[in-house]
């Protein structure tokens, strides 16, 4: 039974924080001001980092199986650093997201809670996903070379393509599969039309989204594999930056297209995880390394991309 403890807790945990984001803090499902959507993105970065001395408490009193042997040291350096990973591939995510909601004309009052049912559905894929990689891992040689290489193939891509939406355009092969709507009906999934019952355009962005995740799981689960093996600690750390996409999200929004440069801090950190899965076998790789590389990428970009901003700013004021 103890065992299990912390993987009770952890669920509870966070659907503890799941309720109180959507019962408490959008209760009334308006729209976020700049400042509530900062209020939350602490919030829940905050209790993703506090986690942490949960996850020190489980691996210093045994509490859970241990099968990669971590210290209890080692057991939060490897969660913080994959939290990190997760949430700033999260970031690509958002310019996604972005453009699924102007494809199908979401209002942001809509638009939290889309992202609340796609962070449940999430939840829910990754932990299949998540098996799925630690199985592989375990019982083929040489998987962390085939993930790292994917991974090598990913970042290389994400700087050759952006993502490109037309106003009026929704997914095709969606369309073929169910009948839908481009009316909202008042935030309702499915209405009738002409007597037929048919899915709002808000379900449509609802299907595209939890789609869209599953791709970039086969990104972000290989990256925290190359961080640990510890299905705990993967699981936590998923959860937690998965959380935190949406209030991140609601403060990004009105800067996504101004913080370009970010997209190159997440090019070399899908970079840097790659060539991490590549040389696993040979020479290991410190947590407290990738860490900190992780951050200067972030800080970086985020530098940049606001210097960028000023200049602008500078241009347009003369």
């Amino acid at each position: 039974m103890e065992k299990i403890t912390p993987w009770i807790i952890l669920i509870v945990y966070a659907i503890t924080l799941l309720l109180f984001d959507f019962f408490v803090l959008h209760k009334k499902d308006k729209q976020s001001s700049t400042k509530k959507a900062v209020f939350e993105t602490i919030f829940f970065v905050a209790n993703g980092l506090l986690f942490s001395i949960l996850i020190y408490w489980f691996y210093h009193s045994e509490l859970i199986e241990n099968t990669t042997h971590l210290s209890p040291n080692k057991a939060v350096l490897n969660y913080l650093t994959g939290y990190m990973v997760e949430l700033s591939l999260s970031i690509d995510n958002l310019f996604v997201i972005a453009a699924i909601f102007a494809s199908f004309k979401i209002p942001i009052k809509h638009q939290h809670k889309l992202l609340f049912l796609g962070i449940l559905g999430a939840i829910v894929f990754r932990a299949i996903l998540i098996n799925l990689g630690l199985v592989l891992m375990d019982k083929i040689h040489g998987m962390s070379i085939v993930f790292g290489v994917f991974l090598l193939f990913t970042a290389t891509k994400m700087l050759k393509n952006e993502v490109e939406h037309k106003e009026n355009d929704q997914p095709k092969g969606i369309n073929k599969l169910l009948r839908f709507s481009k009316i909202l009906d008042g935030g309702k999934f499915i209405t009738k039309v002409d007597g037929k019952k048919v899915f709002t355009a808000l379900f449509g962005a609802l299907i595209t989204i939890e789609l869209t995740d599953l791709l970039f799981a086969l990104d972000s689960i290989p990256a925290i594999l190359s961080i640990t093996k510890d299905s705990f600690i993967v699981y936590s750390s998923n959860i937690f930056a998965i959380m935190g996409l949406r209030s991140l999200y609601f403060f990004l929004s009105n800067m996504l297209e101004k913080f370009v440069y970010l997209k190159y801090s997440v090019f070399s950190i899908l970079l840097f995880v790659s060539i991490k899965l590549i040389t696993s076998e040979y020479f290991e790789i410190p947590e407290w390394f990738s860490l900190v590389f992780i951050g200067i990428s972030l800080a970086v970009g985020i530098y940049i991309s606001t210097l960028n901003i000023k200049n602008i700013n500078s241009e347009n004021d003369i």
